[in-house]
């Protein structure tokens, strides 16, 4: 489905009936990240998957793509189906956009989970290197894609899962360059959200990898003592929703029943 927004495109899609769960994908992935899980969820969800901005078939707006600006057009698909609460998941980069989401509109949230994601800022460092991924995605943009989508998984899960990486890559190299450097130059912006998490009304969880590169889980677990917040820690990398199907379904599950 499609929805009219600023002089663009929002494509979406809608299973099921019931409370409404949103699921937001991450960087150079699109609503068919959720495939194999919907049809469990959608058994007692409407569950509402959004191409965000500059992914999938959902237009570019701009070339900085902010994760607020992302947030605002996930909540103009939500007031176009008239949804008044929700319980997101955000994997990676739609964990961002869950957080500025519950951040500007806390009454529309009902649970908030973090798949691979993280409340942080971009350090010094990591904002250096999405510079130079922006300036390399101008003259050398396929190469840099399959590096840094190979990064996503851990170095067996790319034997184990060759399948289901190769299909996903292919999605990623489908990414448009300007989507690429749009929603790299928004990361860089985002602020700090962990007392947006820690605040978020209903259940806050957070799932993460033991072999992921990109997030700490020892470093999530010490930030988030002594609140409500809760951590699960899955066995491979960064890419739960491949590398730990079985045991993300559960956790899923378990999350919405809530």
């Amino acid at each position: 489905m499609i929805v009219d927004y600023k002089n663009s495109t929002v494509h979406y899609t809608i299973d099921g009936e019931g409370p409404a769960l949103v699921l937001l994908h991450g960087f150079l992935e699109t609503v068919n990240m959720w495939d194999a899980f919907i049809p469990e969820l959608s058994e007692s969800h409407m569950v509402i998957c959004i191409d965000l901005l500059g992914h999938g078939k959902t237009d570019s707006i701009g070339y900085v793509h902010t994760m607020e600006d992302m947030a605002e057009a996930v909540y103009y698909v939500l007031q176009h189906l008239n949804v008044k609460q929700a319980k997101i998941v955000g994997h990676s980069m739609g964990g961002y956009v869950a957080l500025a989401l519950a951040e500007h509109y806390p009454e529309l949230i009902n649970g908030l989970c973090l798949l691979n994601s993280t409340f942080e800022a971009d350090d010094d460092d990591r904002k250096l290197l999405r510079a130079r991924a922006v300036d390399t995605a101008k003259t050398n943009y396929e190469n840099l894609v399959r590096m840094s989508f190979a990064n996503l998984f851990a170095p067996e899960s790319r034997v184990t899962f060759q399948t289901e990486y190769e299909d996903a890559l292919k999605i990623a190299l489908q990414t448009s360059v300007q989507g690429y450097i749009a929603a790299n130059n928004g990361m860089a912006l985002r602020p700090n959200r962990l007392e947006v998490f820690k605040n978020v009304n209903g259940e806050a969880l957070i799932i993460t990898g033991k072999k992921d590169t990109l997030i700490n889980p020892k470093f999530i677990s010490e930030q988030i003592q002594n609140s409500k917040i809760i951590h699960e820690e899955l066995s491979e990398g960064h890419m739960s929703h491949i590398e730990n199907k079985s045991d993300l379904s559960y956790f899923l599950k378990r999350f919405i029943e809530k």
